[in-house]
């Protein structure tokens, strides 16, 4: 078994269970690798190894919370005794809390900050610390158009994912101080349909809803394969996501105005929801699979993805996206101030 194991890769994913991490390991699955899936839910994780059994991969559940330092490190070891080497790791885990500041509390803050940014933390500690030493590995982890652009009633979210990107240059800059081959890039986020909006912690007294428009997860699993086989510092996955992150450069005071008044019902379904413990402290048992609640009109298909799999392009999509962009934000936000 050692050395059949040493003739397939082995990746790592957190926050495996559900959501984009589930849709991620499927992605490796059907290629045949060996997948160490890190989530809290155990059954889930018992089912998705399996289906990673039927397409010709091979899985181990490491159910830990990714806001345990100790218990992170203690998975990766798991895998690595039962794989070899780690060759990519996928940081995904995340839980948030729909709410205003207002209505949070330092608690639920705090915990959610300990999951969905120093969980990247951890993650990429334990992968630094078994890659480094090779001179190999990748390390991606899993942004949004909102790590540039915050958006009203997700603040916790929103700061994790701004924090990841300031943890993760300041690595990457030491990495090539070091003259390292370890790669780490970050793959930033549309809206997605995810159980998310089904089982996060929520203050809104109404269902919320992604920011549209609104992608299946497997559209950004298949932008996370195709970072870890081509390393590359970033991915804007959709245009949706570029615009975000355009518009914020170029004409911010705009947004913070224009979100005030669009971004409250824009995330809410106007259907009534109670206020509920969710997925925050502990595990929300259930089926839950890839897929959230909007499969009637989250897009299976980005057309983007051709500039995801041609680095090249997009660097070349990325700069006109960027011109168009700041010429029309510019005539818009003259207008405004007529």
């Amino acid at each position: 078994m050692p050395n059949l194991a040493r003739t397939r890769k082995t990746v790592v994913v957190t926050g495996a269970s559900a959501g984009v991490g589930r849709a991620t390991v499927e992605r490796f699955a059907r290629e045949g690798w060996q997948i160490g899936m890190i989530a809290r839910d155990e059954e889930r994780l018992a089912s998705l190894a399996d289906f990673v059994a039927s397409c010709g991969g091979t899985a181990l559940a490491c159910p830990a919370d990714v806001a345990d330092a100790d218990a992170i490190e203690a998975a990766a070891d798991r895998i690595e005794a039962a794989f070899g080497p780690i060759d990519v790791w996928v940081n995904v885990a995340m839980a948030t809390i729909f709410a205003p500041v207002a209505d949070l509390t330092p608690a639920e803050f705090k915990r959610a900050t300990e999951v969905s940014y120093l969980g990247f933390v951890y993650g990429t500690m334990s992968a630094l610390k078994r890659m480094k030493p090779r001179d190999h590995g990748t390390i991606v982890q899993v942004g949004s158009g909102l790590a540039y652009r915050s958006v009203p009633l997700q603040s916790p979210y929103c700061g994790a994912k701004h924090a990841i990107i300031g943890f993760t240059d300041s690595l990457r800059s030491e990495l090539i101080h070091d003259r390292s081959r370890v790669k780490v890039g970050v793959v930033h986020l549309p809206g997605v349909n995810t159980p998310q909006f089904s089982w996060g912690r929520n203050k809104l007294g109404k269902q919320p809803k992604p920011v549209p428009p609104i992608y299946q997860p497997e559209v950004p699993a298949e932008a996370i394969y195709t970072m870890a086989l081509r390393p590359r510092r970033e991915i804007w996955l959709t245009w949706s996501t570029w615009k975000v992150m355009l518009g914020q450069m170029f004409a911010a005071e705009f947004l913070d105005h224009y979100l005030a008044k669009t971004a409250y019902e824009g995330q809410m379904t106007g259907e009534d929801a109670p206020q509920r413990p969710g997925n925050l402290d502990q595990t929300v048992k259930g089926d839950y699979g890839s897929h959230g609640r909007f499969d009637g009109e989250a897009l299976s298909y980005s057309s983007e993805l051709k500039f995801v799999k041609h680095p090249v392009a997009t660097g070349i999509g990325v700069c006109a996206a960027a011109f168009v962009a700041s010429a029309g934000l510019r005539v818009l936000v003259r207008g405004l101030r007529r």
